[in-house]
């Protein structure tokens, strides 16, 4: 009964006082809000938290310019081109890509990561599906033309350049 007594006073004791620790003056320690994560699949993130992590986790077909961030630039493709009537962007992927395993990243994988965002339907998807892209249509509107470096995105409507083309569930690697 005195152990119990006495462990218990102890663990109390513990409990209200209080944890010191020092940083080292050459380390920067920073603190951030994540409860907003719902995910980390960028087929399914979409909050704040989560999309500058999947920002940093996934890479991206295009991005900006860093000294006009009012243009795109290839990112993870080397290239893209538009077709005449503007319903069609082909990208042809940077040589060499390679996920974390080590394995090749193909055009067939890209495709996959999108038509993925688009059959879970979850918050991401709506930028996709203003492209006219559904679940019964993505199949063949986002296809690999040669599945080891080129890529294909059709629409009934011509695209214009937009931020859409970057963000974190489009032009998303996913690495699974």
């Amino acid at each position: 009964m005195w152990k119990l007594l006495a462990g218990s006073i102890l663990a109390f004791g513990l409990a209200l006082s209080p944890a010191w620790a020092s940083t080292p003056k050459d380390t920067l320690v920073i603190a951030k809000n994540i409860d907003d994560i719902v995910s980390l699949d960028p087929a399914e993130a979409f909050e704040p938290s989560a999309n500058e992590l999947v920002t940093n986790l996934y890479d991206r077909l295009v991005g900006y310019d860093a000294a006009d961030v009012t243009k795109l630039v290839p990112a993870a493709a080397e290239s893209y081109t538009v077709s005449d009537d503007g319903k069609t962007i082909t990208f042809k992927l940077r040589p060499g890509l390679k996920f974390q395993s080590g394995n090749p990243v193909t055009a067939d994988d890209v495709v996959f990561s999108m038509q993925r965002v688009i059959a879970l339907n979850l918050t991401p998807a709506f930028i996709l599906t203003q492209f006219g892209w559904t679940p019964a249509n993505v199949t063949q509107l986002v296809k690999a033309v040669d599945p080891k470096n080129r890529m294909q995105r059709c629409r009934s409507d011509p695209f214009r350049a937009s931020r859409a083309w970057t963000g974190p569930s489009l032009p998303t690697i996913a690495a699974w």
